[in-house]
C-alpha cells in the first residue's frame, strides 16, 4: 500500500470516527432530554430546553416545594448545563458527565429528628433494601450516575428544625461548589465535596469552606469545615441554652475536622470568639453553661478566646443529640480555658438556690 493510500485510509477512518461520535452525542442528548422531562416530576417547571450537539441547556428551572416545606421552592436555576456520557448508549447505568448550575437557589431542611432532606422531589426517601431472607424480590429503582455537579454563584437557605420550631434559617450566598460522583437514588458511593461561600448574618457576613468526602447512604464522611468571621448572633441557637443570656454581638471562627465511620462520629475542632457581648444580666447569668462574668472578664482582658472541643458519639443512637453535644463540649472548653470547674459551678448554683429558699 502506497503512502498516499495509507493517508487516505487514515483520513477516512478519522472522519468516520468523528461522524460516529457526533451522531452518538446527538442521540445521547435527545435521550437525555426525554429522561429529564420525565425525572423532574409534576412540581417542576422549565422556561425552555435547548438541545445542542454536546449537551442540553435548561433555562429558568423551578421545582416548587411541597406543603410543609419551609421555603417556596426546593430549587431554582437561571441556567443548567447538562452534558451526557456516551457510555449510556451501550446499556447499563444511565450516565451524565456533568451538571453545571448557574445563578441557582437551593433550600435544605434538617428535620426535627436531625435527618437531612435535600431535593425530596427528586431524591424522595427510598424504601428499605430488599430482604433476601424474606424473599422480597421487588425490583431496584433505576440508577443514574452523575460524574460531577457544579454550582456557580448560587444561594443556599439551610433550615434547621432540630434547634427550634419554626426552623432556624441560615443563609449562604455567592456559593461555588463541586460534588461528585453521585449515583441516584442509591447515593451509596463516596463523593468528593468542595464548596465555598459567604455566610450571611444580621450584623456582618463571614466566610464558609467545606472540603472532603461524603457517602450519603451510609453517612460515612471525612470533612473539614471552616467558618471565618461569622456573626455569632446567627449561630447563637447552637451555643446558648433557652434559660441563658443571648448574644448581642461578636464573631466566631470555627475549624472542625469531622469523620464518620459506621455511624461513629469523631470531630475535634477549635472555636474562637472575638468581641463577644452578651445580652441580659443577673447573678445566675451563664453562657454555654459557664458564668457569664467569667466569660466576659476573659474576653475583656484578651479581646478573644479560643475553645478546643471534640464531638464524639454514634449517629444511630437516639439519645445522642449533636446540638446538645456541641453546647456541652463548648461549655466544657470554656470552663477549662477560664479555669472554672463545671462541677464547682453546679455546686455553687445549688448553694445559691438553697440560700434563696432559706435552706
Amino acid at each position: 500500500m502506497t503512502r498516499t493510500r495509507r493517508l487516505a485510509v487514515a483520513a477516512a477512518a478519522f472522519v468516520a470516527l468523528a461522524l460516529f461520535v457526533t451522531i452518538a452525542l446527538h442521540v445521547a442528548v435527545r435521550q437525555l432530554q426525554s429522561r429529564l422531562e420525565t425525572a423532574l416530576g409534576p412540581r417542576a417547571s422549565i422556561g425552555a430546553i435547548n438541545p445542542g450537539w454536546t449537551g442540553i441547556e435548561v433555562l429558568d428551572l423551578r421545582i416548587k416545594a411541597a406543603p410543609g416545606w419551609p421555603a417556596q421552592d426546593e430549587l431554582r436555576a437561571k441556567r443548567v448545563r447538562i452534558v451526557p456520557d456516551l457510555r449510556s448508549l451501550f446499556g447499563g447505568l444511565w450516565r451524565i458527565a456533568s451538571v453545571r448550575v448557574e445563578e441557582g437557589y437551593l433550600s435544605v431542611l434538617r428535620a426535627r429528628d436531625g435527618r437531612m432532606r435535600v431535593l425530596p422531589a427528586l431524591l424522595a426517601d427510598q424504601p428499605p433494601p430488599r430482604d433476601a431472607a424474606k424473599g422480597d424480590a421487588s425490583p431496584p429503582a433505576a440508577l443514574l450516575e452523575i460524574g460531577r455537579i457544579e454550582l456557580d454563584a448560587a444561594r443556599l437557605d439551610f433550615f434547621d428544625g432540630s434547634v427550634r420550631q419554626p426552623a432556624l434559617q441560615l443563609r449562604i450566598g455567592e456559593l461555588d461548589a463541586e460534588v461528585g460522583p453521585l449515583t441516584v437514588p442509591a447515593l451509596d458511593q463516596s463523593a468528593s465535596v468542595k464548596l465555598a461561600g459567604v455566610f450571611h448574618g444580621p450584623q456582618r457576613d463571614g466566610r464558609l469552606t467545606i472540603e472532603g468526602s461524603f457517602t450519603p447512604a451510609t453517612r460515612d464522611a471525612d470533612l473539614r469545615a471552616r467558618f471565618i468571621g461569622v456573626d455569632m448572633v446567627a449561630l447563637q441557637a447552637y451555643l446558648v441554652k433557652v434559660a441563658e443570656a443571648g448574644i448581642r454581638r461578636g464573631t466566631l471562627d470555627l475549624d472542625v475536622h469531622a469523620t464518620v465511620f459506621r455511624n461513629k462520629l469523631h470531630a475535634p475542632g477549635k472555636l474562637t470568639l472575638t468581641n463577644l457581648e452578651l445580652a441580659g444580666d443577673g447573678v445566675l447569668g451563664t453562657f454555654a453553661g459557664v458564668p457569664r462574668k467569667a466569660v466576659l472578664a476573659a474576653l475583656t482582658e484578651k479581646g478573644r478566646m479560643e475553645v478546643k472541643f471534640a464531638l464524639d458519639g454514634r449517629l444511630d443512637d437516639p439519645s445522642f443529640s449533636l446540638n446538645e453535644n456541641l453546647a456541652t463540649k463548648v461549655g466544657a472548653g470554656l470552663a477549662e480555658g477560664l479555669g472554672v470547674s463545671l462541677s464547682g459551678v453546679v455546686k455553687g448554683l445549688g448553694g445559691v438556690v438553697r440560700g434563696l429558699f432559706g435552706r
